[in-house]
């Protein structure tokens, strides 16, 4: 049941940046470097705001074609606790005010989505969750252990996980932690930016992901060899 709901789910075709910024702190944070560049030349709205929270409101005018998939807020985390909630019901509306538009979240504090009920039928509710261990030492967001509880219990028909930057974890556990979730896809990755994370050998990952491909989708970020082998 698992792979012929993902069919139906296209690959993400662009970004929508309705509200930017994030207080995670991650180590390997590429937006906020990412930020920087923009602020120098003078991008708004991070020419004025840097990367701190920003509902940009003329954004929630944004029209999207029929049937495209769309990563929210890739620039910052929408349901971060810093987020107000009248913030992320606009955003929500806009959304709901587009049925034939599927609409991809990504957090890394998932327990917010509980907190919010009814999450909006064309969305696909997603969390960043690296390994089954917990590295707080990486980030000042909820550890992981926190996130995968969430995600177990988020009731919502399109779930899904992405594992970037994956860091090392214990495959038993970790092939458990998919399957309960289930979620319809995996984006799995490897950190891009050489900030030599605790990754985990290909080997591993490559057995990982044959595992968890025979009872959900996997889609493949860039996979590679740890930066140690």
């Amino acid at each position: 049941m698992l792979k012929q709901i993902s069919e139906k789910l296209p690959e993400i075709t662009n970004s929508w940046n309705p509200v930017t910024g994030c207080l995670h702190m991650c180590v390997y944070c590429w937006a906020r470097k990412y930020v920087e560049r923009l602020s120098k030349i003078g991008v708004e709205p991070y020419a004025s705001r840097g990367f701190k929270p920003t509902l940009v409101v003329e954004r929630l005018r944004k029209k999207f074609s029929k049937k495209s998939f769309i990563f929210v807020s890739i620039m910052g985390d929408l349901f971060g606790e810093w987020v107000p909630e009248t913030w992320i019901e606009k955003v929500f509306n806009c959304i709901r005010a587009q049925p034939t538009v599927y609409f991809f979240l990504l957090t890394k504090n998932p327990s917010r989505y509980l907190e919010l009920g009814r999450l909006p039928e064309n969305t696909v509710a997603s969390a960043t969750i690296e390994s089954n261990r917990c590295y707080p030492d990486i980030s000042k967001a909820p550890v992981q252990s926190i996130r995968i509880e969430a995600m177990k219990n988020l009731k919502h028909r399109y779930k899904a996980l992405v594992l970037e930057p994956i860091l090392d974890f214990d495959i038993d556990e970790f092939i458990e932690v998919v399957r309960e979730i289930s979620p319809v896809f995996v984006y799995i990755g490897y950190d891009n930016y050489r900030f030599n994370l605790p990754e985990p050998p290909l080997e591993k990952t490559l057995r990982f992901i044959e595992k968890i491909s025979e009872f959900t989708e996997v889609r493949l970020g860039s996979i590679r060899k740890a930066w140690y082998e």
